[in-house]
C-alpha cells in the first residue's frame, strides 16, 4: 500500500501575554526565562526581573519573546540615556549601567572558556573606554519619504530596513556628532535627495572623512554645496557613484597614530571603530607576547599593520598575512611611510592550507591573530607547524574563539591569559583576547 507524505500540522504560536521570571543573560545580553523548562530568550529584558512576554517564535528546543512591559525590574536597570534608544538598531544594552555591562561580558567570556578550556581562568583586567563619544566612525543610511516628501536620515530600526531619524548620537565621536544637523538639511535640499545612498564619517588625526554614496549623476550646484561644508569644516570629501568605486574630491588622506606609527588609511578600509581601546589593545598584545628583539612574528588577518607596525618596532623581523590584495599593497606603504623595513606583507587565502607559500618555509616563535567574527578555521590548526611557542588571539566573537580554541589546547597550548575590551560599550558586541603558550 502506497504511503503519502503529510506535513505535520504546525502548532498555532501562543501569543497571548504571559509573566515569566528572568533567570540569567546569555553572552548577547539577551534575558533568558523558562517555559516548561524550554529557553526564552528575551531582548532587553535583565536577570532577576519580572517581566510581561508574548512569544515572537517558537522552537522545539527555544523560543524568543518580545518584552511587553517590566514588572519588577533589576537593581541594574536604568534609564537610557539616548532618547531614540526603543528604536534605533545601533545600541542594545542602555538599559543596563556600564559598569554592570563590563561585568556581564567579563562573566560571560569566561563562562563559555573555561567550558571549553575545561580549566578555572582569572580574567585579567577589562579594557575599558568612556562610555560616550567613542564611536569615531558611522554610517549614516538615507531615504527619501515620497508620502512625507521628507529625508529620513539614521540608523537602522531595530531588526528592520526602515530607518530612524537621528541628528544627535551620544555615542558617536562628538565632533562628527555636530555635523548630523547640519549635513541632513543640506542633503535634504539636493535636486534628487531620492537618489542618495548613505553617509559614511570617519575621524582620523588630521582630518574627518566624509563619503556620499549617491545613486545618480550630482547636480553642479549640489556638488558646490557639498564641496562648500567639507571646507567650512575641514573635511576630507569623498564620492562613490559606484559600489567599487571611490572618488576623493578635495582634502588629505586620513591617518590614525598608536604605539610610535602613523597609519594612513581609505575611508572603505577597516579600522576599529573605538580609537582609544584600539590604542591599549594594540599594547596589551605587544605586552602580552613580550616582544624581544631576536622575536620573528607572524600576524595573520593584519589589515593596514594595525599590529604589524607596531610589532616590528620591537621584533627582528614581522611577517603580515592578508586576505585582500589591496590591504596588502596600503599595509606595505604604510611600513615605507613609517620607514619600516623588518616587516614583510603577503595575501593569502587564510581559510587554506599554506603548504608551499613563501612566507610559510620561514618559522616564528610567535603569532598574532585578529581575524573576523568566522574565527580562524584552517590557519589555526596549523600554528604549532610554524614553530610558534606564543600565540595572542583578538577575538571579536567569542564563540569562535572558542572553537579556535580547542584546536591551540589539542596542539600543546595552555590558555595564560584571557582579557575582554570594552570596543562597543551599550552594545552586546564581546571583543577579546587571549594568550596561549605552548606546554
Amino acid at each position: 500500500m502506497a504511503r503519502f507524505f503529510q506535513p505535520k500540522k504546525r502548532s498555532a504560536l501562543d501569543t497571548k501575554h504571559q509573566a515569566v521570571s528572568v533567570q540569567k543573560l546569555d553572552h548577547l545580553g539577551a534575558g533568558i526565562a523558562y517555559i516548561d523548562k524550554k529557553p526564552v530568550f528575551i531582548d532587553g529584558a535583565l536577570a532577576d526581573e519580572e517581566v510581561l512576554i508574548q512569544l515572537s517564535e517558537s522552537k522545539s528546543k527555544f523560543a524568543r519573546a518580545k518584552l511587553i512591559k517590566v514588572l519588577k525590574p533589576s537593581k541594574q536597570r536604568i534609564a537610557p540615556f539616548c532618547p531614540h534608544y526603543s528604536q534605533c538598531g545601533g545600541c542594545d544594552l542602555q538599559h543596563l549601567s556600564h559598569e554592570a555591562q563590563i561585568e556581564h561580558k567579563q562573566q560571560a567570556l569566561s563562562q563559555l572558556m573555561t567550558k571549553f578550556s575545561g580549566q578555572e581562568l582569572t580574567l585579567s583586567a577589562p579594557v575599558a573606554c568612556s562610555e560616550k563619544g567613542y564611536r569615531r566612525r558611522a554610517r549614516i543610511s538615507m531615504m527619501w519619504d515620497k508620502k512625507s516628501q521628507q529625508l529620513q536620515f539614521g540608523f537602522r530600526r531595530k531588526q528592520s530596513k526602515d530607518i530612524v531619524t537621528v541628528t544627535d548620537c551620544a555615542v558617536l565621536e562628538p565632533s562628527l556628532n555636530a555635523l548630523l544637523p547640519e549635513l541632513k538639511a543640506l542633503l535634504s535640499g539636493f535636486k534628487k535627495p531620492d537618489q542618495l545612498g548613505h553617509i559614511e564619517l570617519v575621524k582620523g588625526d588630521n582630518t574627518s572623512v566624509l563619503v556620499l554614496r549617491h545613486l545618480a549623476p550630482l547636480a553642479d550646484k549640489d556638488v558646490a554645496a557639498l564641496k562648500d561644508f567639507s571646507q567650512k569644516h575641514q573635511l576630507t570629501l569623498y564620492v562613490v557613484p559606484d559600489a567599487n568605486q571611490l572618488n576623493k574630491v578635495m582634502g588629505e588622506q586620513a591617518y590614525y597614530q598608536e604605539v610610535g606609527v602613523t597609519i594612513p588609511f581609505l575611508p572603505n578600509n577597516f579600522i576599529q571603530v573605538n580609537q582609544q581601546v584600539n590604542q591599549r589593545m594594540v599594547e596589551q598584545a605587544l605586552e602580552w607576547l613580550d616582544v624581544q628583539k631576536d622575536d620573528r612574528v607572524l600576524d595573520l588577518f593584519c589589515g593596514l599593520g594595525n599590529f604589524s607596525l607596531p610589532l616590528a618596532k620591537l621584533a627582528d623581523k614581522v611577517v603580515g598575512i592578508e586576505g585582500v590584495d589591496e590591504m596588502v599593497e596600503i599595509a606595505k606603504s604604510n611600513a615605507l611611510h613609517n620607514n619600516i623595513k623588518n616587516v614583510e606583507f603577503y595575501q593569502a587565502n587564510l581559510e587554506q592550507e599554506f603548504i608551499g607559500e613563501i612566507w610559510a618555509k620561514e618559522q616564528f616563535n610567535k603569532v598574532l591573530l585578529d581575524p573576523a567574527r568566522a574565527g580562524a578555521v584552517g590557519i589555526v590548526d596549523q600554528l604549532s607547524s610554524l614553530g610558534a611557542e606564543q600565540v595572542v588571539y583578538v577575538s571579536c566573537n567569542p564563540a569562535t574563539l572558542a572553537r579556535d580554541s580547542q584546536s591551540l589546547l589539542e596542539q600543546g597550548y595552555q590558555l595564560k591569559k584571557l582579557g575582554m575590551l570594552d570596543m562597543f560599550p551599550h552594545t552586546s558586541h564581546l571583543e577579546s583576547m587571549a594568550l596561549f603558550v605552548k606546554i
